[in-house]
């Protein structure tokens, strides 16, 4: 079948295009597109079943946004070298993708669904996550699957003050506010996102500047669907429903479910006093007589009555299943340093949910790696969240983390993140939040929890962080009633359920997902309002806990000290293969970490005791020294020589102590006077022009003897004269070149030594005369130098002879 693809494309306020194309790819599919915007593509693909499966009770939608590395031109970095189960930030992808698109499909539609989202081509400065959600709601237009509507989702971000749709990449980290937003053409459908403490009135108008341009997108895919030629959606099989026996249900139980809502029973209270009602109607005769697939409604007939019971009392009494007022906190209980281990915890308890959260401090080695196809950056906060079975009272396995703990801990992690130490903070801080009991609103006494925590590990917090989850439940004829701090049985219930994170001065954070048509803007603006005030009651009870940071950490915290060094230092601290910061870890007991930022070397030392990283520091410090002459240093001998010793008086600073420099006494060996180990104190009195190698004086730090004379040239000890040889020439004397190999005249064949005549006396050699001074020079002839008897002492290298008397 030969490819027929159909595209469309639009444009951004700014120009940039972007196009929508079906027909090419995947076309086995019952919905593909591939969505574009510079070299950044999207493959959206959506296959859904004919029929449900047996017995099907829910809606079956899988959702999955996944980047391959190829895309970037990349091989994946795991053992397997092929991408596998999907990370956090698809997972984050996925879910936003998800929320937007559960509520578009019909209530009874109960065939398994599943959308693929892929990216397949990627440009470093176009963000797939702003385009996913375009992609699988055009491939949902352009297929026969059943949905009521189509939809569409934009980043907006405020940069410089002015609202951006989707920002490129290196734009966005200029960013004070950052939002996703999905919308119909008609209603907004979910929000997530953080801002730099935002106002209220700022997230409204982003809501706004979104929805006009999703309602752009929407008309685009309905533009392709039409030239697709779908005529309509396909049809489904019904579920089997029994209206006469949901009215018998409602006679029954309605007023019994009324009074349960009514008596502010505890979580588990209610819900065994609503099953025991469920059983009660079980046991009439006529339930024993029912068809089985009407005895398999009663569970849904009785969850749909409760709803409606607790709607209306909240609506028409403005009364709660807990008695709380609409706009009450539950009661708050909070404690800090709970835990003596942990460098830093708190327990929050917020009604029946409770956090006990840690916070443990580390060095650069235990950042994160996050990487996509597009990026891979370190990360030096982290943030778990971790939902165990217990904290609902139910056994479950636990097969490894959720999508919705990393949803909810990717929530509070944001939050918090806004108000964490920027870049110079040097340690790594993770976070973890352990829910131990549960009744709504769990990711957002993570938050607060995690506020306390950081303050008691001594993380300086210039501010505390808190949230609230809201709830709203509308009605007939504009009657709505706003929930603060909703349970969990109000979460389900409810027409939209938000939270909102931040401080006294604003939002830091938000998480909105809407349930109902036509919001007006004037529900939207009391719903955020109450949450501000929500938010701010418990950060007074925060702040009356821990009213600031830590100002030392706790004594079993680990310390970090950092120094600035320069860029070409960092390979002497390192040393050769890393032999010199390993031995620098290995004796002082610490863990040092070393990277260039800004062309400059930091250096962090890391330990929890004191005194090693001073002694670390002192040991870094040394080897970036530079000596200077004059100074005065405490070094160690490292070995002995006939001509002086060899001082090590900074790490890996090495210079010549010389045998006349050891005392102002003449010595003739340093035999008893030096020995290798020895500590002494030295001053730097030069360099040697030649080699550079450091001059060392030991006597310098002595007090000169009374009446010491300075020894005159060829007074310094008792050697034999040598008679008048004139003044010695400078620069041991330029005597011409050697001639080569000794130019004597042609040597006698097989002559005896004897013949040579008789040798004359040494007496009988001509006097001779003073020879002048002469300057350097290298091109007079050399002069014959006299014979000197070797001695056993080793031999010094030119440097050393240099600087030997």
């Amino acid at each position: 079948m030969t490819p027929n693809p159909i595209s469309v494309s639009f444009k951004l306020g700014d120009g940039r295009e972007i196009s929508i194309e079906t027909g090419k790819m995947a076309r086995q599919a019952d919905g593909s597109v591939v969505v574009r915007m510079g070299n950044c593509m999207l493959l959206a693909t959506v296959v859904a079943n004919k029929e449900p499966k047996p017995g099907q009770s829910f809606f079956p939608l899988t959702v999955d946004y996944q980047e391959k590395f190829a895309s970037a031109g990349r091989i994946p970095g795991s053992f397997f070298k092929r991408e596998g189960r999907l990370n956090d930030y698809e997972i984050l992808i996925s879910r936003l993708i998800d929320r937007a698109l559960r509520p578009l499909f019909p209530d009874d539609y109960l065939c398994e669904v599943q959308v693929l989202v892929t990216l397949i081509s990627s440009d470093p400065e176009v963000m797939p996550d702003a385009l996913a959600c375009l992609a699988a709601s055009a491939a949902l237009a352009v297929s026969d699957v059943p949905i009521q509507e189509i939809i569409s989702e934009v980043r907006v971000a405020r940069i410089n003050g002015e609202f951006v749709i989707n920002p490129y990449r290196t734009q966005l980290k200029e960013a004070d506010m950052d939002f996703i937003i999905a919308a119909t053409s008609k209603n907004i459908m979910m929000v997530e996102g953080e801002a730099n403490e935002c106002n209220e009135a700022d997230v409204l108008k982003a809501i706004e500047i979104a929805h006009q341009a999703i309602q752009v997108q929407v008309k685009i895919q309905e533009e392709l669907r039409d030239k697709k030629g779908v005529a309509g959606k396909r049809a489904f099989v019904l579920p089997y429903l029994n209206p006469e026996l949901e009215a018998k249900i409602a006679a029954f139980a309605t007023e019994k479910i009324y009074n349960v809502s009514k008596a502010a029973l505890s979580k588990h209270e209610r819900g065994d006093a609503f099953s025991a009602i469920k059983a009660e109607y079980k046991t009439l005769p006529e339930v024993a007589e029912m068809a089985p697939e009407d005895a398999a409604l009663i569970g849904r007939y009785f969850h749909d009555l409760e709803k409606k019971v607790i709607r209306n009392m909240m609506l028409d009494e403005r009364v709660r299943l807990d008695g709380r007022a609409l706009d009450q906190v539950r009661p708050l209980t909070m404690e800090t340093d709970v835990l003596p281990s942990p460098h830093g915890s708190a327990l929050f308890t917020r009604g029946e949910t409770q956090s006990l959260t840690t916070v443990t401090l580390g060095t650069s080695d235990d950042e994160l790696l996050a990487e996509t196809a597009a990026t891979s950056d370190y990360v030096k906060f982290i943030l778990h969240y971790n939902f165990p079975p217990f904290s609902t009272g139910e056994a479950k396995p636990m097969r490894g983390v959720g999508r919705r703990e990393v949803g909810h801990g990717n929530l509070a992690m944001r939050s918090l993140k806004k108000i964490f130490p920027k870049n110079d903070y040097p340690y790594t801080v993770r976070v973890v939040s352990d829910i131990l009991e549960s009744n709504g609103s769990s990711s957002m006494a993570t938050v607060c929890a995690g506020s306390l925590a950081l303050m008691d590990a001594g993380v300086p917090m210039p501010k505390h962080v808190s949230g609230v989850a809201m709830g709203l439940i509308s009605g007939e004829e504009g009657k709505f009633a706003v929930l603060t701090d909703i349970l969990g049985d109000e979460d389900h219930l409810g027409d939209m359920d938000f939270k909102v994170t931040g401080t006294r001065d604003g939002i830091c954070g938000i998480q909105m997902d809407i349930k109902v048509d036509g919001l007006s803007h004037h529900v939207m603006t009391a719903a955020l309002e109450q949450a501000r005030k929500g938010r701010l009651h418990i950060l007074d009870a925060m702040y009356e806990n821990t009213p600031a940071y830590r100002s030392e950490l706790k004594p079993h915290a680990p310390r970090i000290e950092q120094i600035i060094i320069e860029r070409e230092n960092i390979g002497a601290v390192i040393g050769p293969g890393g032999k010199i910061v390993q031995e620098i870890q290995r004796e002082t007991g610490t863990t040092i970490s070393i990277e260039e930022v800004n062309d400059k070397g930091v250096v962090k030392v890391f330990s929890s005791n004191k005194e090693s990283i001073d002694k670390a520091m002192q040991w870094i410090k040394g080897i970036v020294a530079m000596p200077e002459v004059g100074e005065t240093y405490e070094g160690t001998v490292k070995s002995v020589m006939p001509y002086g010793a060899f001082v090590e008086f900074l790490p890996g600073k090495q210079g010549l102590l010389h045998i006349s420099e050891v005392s102002w006494k003449r010595l003739d060996t340093l035999d008893g006077v030096l020995k290798e180990g020895d500590k002494i104190k030295i001053k730097m009195v030069g360099t040697d022009p030649k080699t550079g190698k450091f001059r060392l004086s030991r006597k310098e730090l002595m007090p000169k003897p009374e009446g010491y004379v300075e020894p005159a040239l060829g007074e310094g000890g008792d050697r034999p004269e040598r008679g008048d040889r004139g003044p010695r020439r400078e620069g041991g004397g330029d005597r011409g070149p050697r001639r080569e190999g000794g130019d004597r005249g042609p040597r006698r064949e097989g002559g005896d030594r004897n013949d040579r005549g008789p040798r004359p006396e040494r007496n009988d050699r001509p006097e001779r005369a003073e020879r002048p001074r002469q300057e350097n020079n290298e091109n007079a002839p050399a002069a014959a130098t006299e014979e000197k008897p070797q001695t056993s002492a080793p031999k010094a290298d030119d440097s050393d002879a240099d600087m030997m008397l």
